[in-house]
């Protein structure tokens, strides 16, 4: 991260290339059909309820340790911005990985909350780590009514949504502090994404096309764009005879 993320909308930098109202990022879905556009100041919302949720709701804050099994998707994206500027370190946990024991520092120790999409839930390849605060997602639309969540489990939309769409003025997060279990601080986060934004060749102002079935890793599709100032369109279940369509629509400059 290129600051402390007690500081979201500076992380949320691209507001200020493309404007506050511009998309920052969107998403698609090409086997439902779904596509949610948000701008930074809409991201910042949606991280800012999270922020909520787990500091007013939960009683989350640093040293608060929190699990994240999550495809690409906008919801994923609030989650782990809304962790962050909470200061709760994140494990995030991919679904190439899903079943291998967790491996490096903390990664035995208790957690505090989890993240889980709901198609993982009671997956015989998945192991859902157990943690004091457990949200599920993808249980229906933005505004719709959710299934009935899993036992043991609230419906992340639901929740998050009694919480106000700005920060409350918590104390800041020190850049020294861990942004995952692994004890890696929100500074070495943020070296890491600007290396990966160059290896890639990313640029300020840029609009960027992610393949979510390849860029599972939030620092490629999240972290790295956010980092030089472009936005994003990423894209689950792409159909790769709409490639050239959606690179014209989304009017992409880059493709990963």
């Amino acid at each position: 991260m290129t600051t402390s993320t007690a500081d979201l909308p500076d992380l949320l930098a691209a507001g200020a290339v493309t404007g506050a109202d511009a998309p920052l990022l969107t998403f698609h879905d090409d086997a439902t059909g779904e596509r949610t556009t948000l701008s930074a100041a809409q991201l910042g919302g949606w991280a800012a309820r999270t922020t909520g949720l787990l500091r007013d709701g939960c009683g989350l804050g640093p040293g608060s340790r929190a699990a994240v099994l999550l495809p690409p998707h906008w919801q994923t994206a609030a989650v782990l911005l809304g962790a962050w500027a909470a200061g709760v370190s994140v494990s995030f946990r991919g679904w190439a990985t899903a079943g291998l024991p967790q491996v490096g520092p903390g990664a035995d120790e208790p957690l505090d909350a989890s993240f889980v999409a709901r198609h993982r839930v009671d997956n015989w390849l998945d192991n859902p780590p157990e943690a004091t605060h457990r949200f599920v997602l993808g249980l229906g639309p933005v505004g719709g009514p959710p299934a009935e969540p899993p036992a043991g489990y609230r419906d992340f939309l639901t929740e998050v949504g009694r919480y106000p769409d700005s920060l409350p003025p918590y104390a800041a997060v020190r850049r020294s502090d861990a942004a995952s279990v692994d004890g890696t601080s929100y500074r070495q986060w943020g070296e890491v994404a600007r290396g990966v934004a160059e290896a890639c060749g990313l640029r300020r102002g840029d609009r960027i096309l992610v393949d979510a079935a390849t860029h599972e890793e939030p620092v490629t599709w999240l972290l790295a764009p956010l980092a030089v100032g472009a936005s994003v369109v990423v894209c689950a279940n792409l159909d790769p005879d709409r490639v050239d369509e959606r690179i014209a629509a989304e009017q992409i400059t880059r493709v990963l």
